[in-house]
């Protein structure tokens, strides 16, 4: 009887140590196992195909892209709809893309997301609309992708492809429903996501604000602006619409958006002006 509670406790602590092993020693034991795979040279003709910003990186950069592609590949499920078929060309370049969120940063390569649901074209969707008076009507939206907080990101296949053949005009899926993903590493997806020090959010809440409030009165007067003006629908829009202009239009951005650039280029960890020797001509 004396012997029972030693018992347990060698239980308990044989637990402890095993769920240890599993969240924190498993995942780096892993992490490295999958760094030390070869990138297939097929994957590579991908990427330097579909990514064309990859070619004017560092090589350090590169290499860090590689490995992450390997361990986002090696960590998600693709899934075809309407009649979509996964290929290499279409996991290899969507995770390009999607990492390229990923670089210098401490990331777990979009932990929560299980599975990116990939659809020929755009897909329907139905919405609930709340009018002025609180009536609730439910309305149908086509959309070229979307971000679930349930571990899912749709995706048309036809918007990646306009995505890859214009890296420069500010506008791309998935650089958009994956900064969504990143913003949701908060625990709410509200265009604040995690930031790396407590001290960081009344600047980054001032700045976005005082960008949002701007680029929502342009939008009612009718004004062109760099970033895209859905970004004025809520914060959480803001975040992924201005993550694609940092990416693609980092030379405008940090001219006309100075602040804003600065912010983003220290969330981000990356000059993307560097992959861009020359800013588009206007």
């Amino acid at each position: 009887m004396t012997l029972q509670p030693i018992f347990i406790l060698i239980a308990l602590w044989s637990i402890v140590v095993a769920v240890t092993l599993f969240l924190f020693v498993y995942p780096r034991y892993r992490r490295r196992k999958l760094d030390t795979t070869p990138f297939p040279p097929a994957w590579l003709t991908i990427l330097r195909r579909n990514l064309s910003v990859y070619k004017s990186m560092w090589p350090d950069q590169q290499e860090q892209l590689r490995k992450l592609i390997v361990r986002f590949l090696r960590g998600k499920d693709f899934v075809g709809c309407a009649g979509q078929e996964i290929n290499d060309e279409i996991r290899v370049t969507i995770a390009a893309q999607a990492c390229l969120l990923l670089l210098n940063r401490p990331s777990h390569e979009y932990q929560d997301l299980r599975t990116i649901l990939v659809y020929p074209s755009g897909f329907m969707v139905n919405r609930d609309h709340h009018d002025e008076f609180g009536l609730v009507t439910e309305q149908k939206r086509f959309l070229s992708g979307e971000s679930w907080s349930n571990g899912k990101v749709i995706l048309a296949w036809v918007s990646v492809e306009r995505g890859i053949r214009n890296f420069r005009d500010g506008e791309n899926v998935v650089l958009h429903e994956f900064a969504h993903q990143l913003d949701h590493e908060s625990g709410i997806t509200n265009g604040a996501p995690l930031l790396y020090s407590k001290g960081s959010y009344s600047k980054w809440a001032r700045i976005f604000s005082e960008e949002f409030s701007a680029l929502q009165k342009a939008s009612d007067e009718e004004r062109a602006t760099l970033i895209d003006q859905y970004g004025a629908t809520d914060p959480a829009e803001f975040f992924a619409v201005v993550t694609e202009t940092f990416y693609e239009r980092p030379h405008e951005m940090a001219h006309e958006h100075a602040e804003l650039f600065e912010e983003l280029k220290a969330y981000y960890r990356v000059d993307p002006r560097e992959w861009q020797h020359k800013p588009p001509l206007s």
